[in-house]
């Protein structure tokens, strides 16, 4: 046991332990039981903005003692309560004032143990209740909204009982929230995150005695299923000692895997994988059904609603089936397979095609590995598909029944649903696999013909209108103009990619009209617009709070790092700024305009292209010059920005200045002459939080170096922006684009004059200069 020091004034006497408490001891106020390896504490807390007191866990060692699990979320306390053993041996928490009881451990503790029981902090942060070598009670048996390596969520056959993470109410309220995730009672090898007692997300079902399935970014992270005859159990863990993992359920809905990594002295938590991220067509689960596609042979429900991008229905069956002779099956790969699957059981391939075709309510089957002993099962659905999901991580083969006429020509049932799914074409106007397809009428209407004003601004691409569809729904409409430099390349360009991007600060795409040779696209409505609107404006900049201007750089910093890294294609946006910024109506921002972006491959580091395009001012040198791109252009547009977020200047104002330098030519200046206050926006030095702003401004200036290589990645400019050591950050070099040396540099770097920058237009060169 760990050692103990008690101060005796009362009866419990009152005790701090590194680990340990013992009865006839006490814990309240201040004090905490620290684990052996002193990695986790146990105490009270109150939560920012909050009145109220839990018992709690967090990391000791990580700034801001993040909590891992709350004890009496239920009785939220009005001041610091006690911890103590009660007398039936169980651990207690008392009110501090009334010495009420407000919660207990619960468990059944035998007569022989009470007044022997003893409770120790675990060093993987597991609280345990011990009477001599057995354990009587633990917390990981009881998570909070927090999984931790070996705690475990669990499902119990027998009883149902099960094991849960609950979400807290709000980031600062661990009273439990509405959403809740564990194992799916009716499925067992599948994940369920449910929205009060409502279906939210569902996982792809997992198959086979053992599975282990790593996560989609490779971290080394992976969940792992067990059973046996009476429970099933998931927990997790990474091959990587040295990384600190947590999987959070958020107040909203989100399941995600943290990693605190620490190199050098750049500590963060860094988000590896979340879902829910996948969209489907389920008709009876409302925040997944907002980007939805039919398969061959189906179509939506209510096709003039469809039209307007709702899908309320889901997708029904061009051609009901009949039970005839002429129906067949169509194979799809990569499927995640759709809810409520019948198991019929050990058979073979062709008996469980025939066992669904004989059934005229079977609409699907699958052939695979289920749980009862590992052995080949025959999986079938009947009625409606619901929750189906195509080109999955998870994905496995499955065939669907067809109307004899929907069958391919070949009677082959080996044809992929990239196949099966009709092609875009710009001429001749069918439907995109990914997008619905608006009509130019429904358009029109929705936007009052293109009237001036519903019109929300012009970029290079065309203008943009505001738009309202038929379900009141608010949406941006952006039109190609006929004299635009911009045209077929862009628009393909931006369906390809963003209708495959899902992340909370890019914009998302909801469908495109191609009609009498007009181009459009429909987003989602943003109605704060842009932050240049924002930001370059005396009369609005006042909006944007210091702490406003942290959370947009965050968001921005995280959705570059996304389309660099964690999405499925790896993407070089290429034309990153202040206009292509949008906010909704929290001032979250979205990275908008991926018609300039350019996709490379998962290995790929470096490209030259002969048709150099973005926005002067942006440019990195080495693009603007020499047609060479990579990650670290972005990062570099990312730094021109973040100067111009903390400076309140744009970029370009410097072009006609008598002092021949670029907005971070002048920020290094001010810098080096110890003077880095005055970059900061003026109206925000008095409130701003002075040392976060500095350090912003130095990572702005590592992101804009001249060379490449030495500008940081996205992940480390996160972590240096989100960073309690200012003095942790490693010298820059002097800027790119200086007409003159200056005493700026830190050491020397390569120089290449360039002439000013001009970030109001974008362009498009036929080759590199």
């Amino acid at each position: 046991m760990g050692w103990i020091l008690c101060v005796f004034m009362f009866l419990p006497s009152v005790c701090t332990s590194l680990d340990t408490l013992v009865p006839e001891e006490s814990l309240s106020a201040d004090q905490t039981l620290i684990s052996s390896g002193g990695t986790f504490a146990l105490g009270f807390f109150s939560p920012e903005n909050s009145k109220k007191f839990f018992l709690g866990i967090w990391y000791n060692t990580i700034p801001k003692k993040p909590k891992v699990w709350v004890a009496n979320r239920g009785s939220p306390l009005d001041s610091p309560g006690v911890l103590m053993l009660g007398a039936d041996g169980n651990l207690v928490v008392l009110d501090g004032m009334t010495r009420k009881q407000v919660w207990s451990s619960n468990a059944s503790i035998p007569a022989s143990a009470m007044n022997a029981t003893t409770a120790v902090l675990m060093d993987s942060g597991n609280l345990r209740l011990i009477f001599v070598q057995d354990v009587l009670w633990q917390s990981f048996h009881h998570p909070s909204d927090t999984l931790l390596p070996s705690m475990k969520l669990s499902l119990n056959k027998i009883t149902g009982q099960q094991s849960r993470l609950n979400s807290w109410a709000a980031l600062d309220d661990p009273q439990p929230g509405m959403f809740s995730v564990g194992i799916d009672p009716k499925v067992p090898l599948q994940l369920i995150i449910w929205k009060g007692n409502a279906t939210y997300w569902r996982s792809a079902v997992q198959f086979g005695k053992e599975v282990k399935r790593y996560f989609r970014n490779q971290s080394g992270g992976f969940l792992s299923y067990n059973f046996d005859a009476n429970e099933i159990d998931l927990t997790f863990g990474v091959s990587n000692s040295s990384l600190k993992p947590r999987v959070v359920l958020s107040p909203t809905g989100e399941l995600n895997l943290q990693l605190w990594t620490e190199f050098d002295t750049i500590k963060t938590w860094s988000k590896a994988w979340e879902e829910p991220i996948n969209k489907s067509c389920d008709k009876n689960s409302d925040p997944l059904s907002s980007q939805c596609k039919c398969l061959k042979g189906f179509r939506t429900e209510l096709h003039k609603q469809s039209a307007q991008g709702d899908w309320p229905g889901g997708c029904v069956r061009e051609k009901p089936l009949t039970c005839d002779k002429g129906e067949g099956f169509e194979k799809f790969e990569k499927m995640k397979l759709p809810d409520h699957a019948i198991i019929l059981g050990n058979m073979s391939t062709s008996e469980c095609e025939s066992e669904c075709l004989r059934n005229c309510s079977c609409t699907a089957y699958a052939y695979s590995n289920v749980i009862e002993g590992g052995t080949v099962k025959c999986l079938t659905w009947l009625d409606d598909l619901m929750d189906l999901v195509e080109n999955h991580w998870l994905g496995q083969t499955m065939y669907i029944r067809v109307h004899r006429s929907d069958q391919t020509q070949t009677g082959s049932v080996g044809r992929s649903i990239s196949e099966s799914i009709r092609n875009f074409s710009l001429r001749g106007g069918k439907n995109d696999p990914e997008l619905p397809l608006f009509s130019l009428r429904s358009i029109a209407a929705a936007t009052n013909n293109f009237s001036e004003a519903n019109k929300l601004g012009e970029g290079g691409f065309g203008p943009v209108y505001k738009g309202i569809l038929i379900a009141n729904e608010e949406v941006a409409i952006k039109r190609l103009s006929k004299k635009s430099g911009q045209g077929h390349q862009e628009f393909m360009n931006e369906l390809k990619l963003i209708a495959k991007l899902q992340h909370t600060n890019l914009v998302r795409l909801l469908g495109c009209c191609i009609e009498d040779e007009e181009m459009m696209l429909i987003y989602e409505y943003m109605p704060n617009r842009s932050l240049d609107k924002f930001l370059f404006d005396s009369s609005e900049k006042t909006k944007l709070d210091w702490r406003t201007r942290f959370r947009i750089l965050e968001g921005v910093a995280q959705g570059v790092l996304y389309i660099h890294k964690y999405s499925r294609l790896k993407i070089i946006h290429r034309d990153l700024k202040a206009s292509n910024v949008l906010l909704d109506g929290t001032m979250k921002p979205k990275i908008s305009d991926f018609g300039m972006a350019k996709i490379f491959g998962m290995d790929q580091t470096e490209a030259n292209t002969n048709r150099v395009v973005g926005t002067f001012g942006y440019m990195s040198p080495e693009y603007a010059l020499y047609g060479r791109f990579s990650e670290k252009l972005d990062v570099f547009s990312f730094g021109v920005l973040l100067l111009e977020i903390v400076s309140g200047k744009r970029n370009s104002a410097f072009h006609d200045s008598e002092d021949p330098l670029t907005l971070a030519g002048w920020a290094c200046k001010l810098w080096q002459e110890g003077r880095g206050i005055e970059v900061i926006d003026e109206s925000l030095r008095e409130t701003c939080q002075l040392d976060e702003a500095l350090r912003c401004i130095h990572v702005g200036l590592l992101c804009v170096q001249e060379a490449p290589a030495d500008r940081p990645t996205m992940s480390s400019v996160i972590c240096m922006m989100q960073s309690n050591e200012a003095t942790s950050l490693p010298p820059f070099k002097e800027p790119a684009f200086l007409i003159h040396k200056s005493a700026c540099a830190v050491g020397s770097s390569r120089q290449t004059p360039a002439s000013f920058s001009n970030n109001e237009l974008t362009v498009s060169l036929p080759e590199g200069r």
